[in-house]
């Protein structure tokens, strides 16, 4: 399926504001804000965090297949995905973080 079709799939978003990404070391590597531009990577990393607890090696895998067409594309063009391209790392270095939400008020 194509990306937009996955993100019909998965849970909505809108009690969010951002996620926070934490790394091994407690500390916070990277936010994904509910704004345009990111709000299909919160809804990707939103379910992955869901289904697997943490962004696992196995979750990025998993987020890979989701990201559908853009996976693709950014393995082709490095830095134009960012989103993507830290579960491409994730995978590659058997490493997870850790998903605080931040919720809409």
């Amino acid at each position: 399926m194509a990306f937009a079709d996955n993100l019909k799939a998965m849970p909505g978003v809108s009690h969010l504001c951002a996620l926070n990404l934490i790394d091994a070391a407690d500390s916070t590597v990277a936010t994904i804000e509910n704004k345009p531009g990111q709000a299909g990577s919160l809804v990707v990393y939103n379910h992955l965090a869901q289904l697997y607890g943490a962004i696992t090696p196995e979750a990025a895998k998993k987020g890979l297949e989701l990201y559908a067409e853009h996976t693709e594309d950014a393995r082709t063009n490095p830095g134009k995905h960012p989103n993507i391209d830290r579960l491409i790392g994730l995978m590659e270095r058997g490493e997870t973080l850790r998903v605080k939400q931040v919720f809409a008020v």
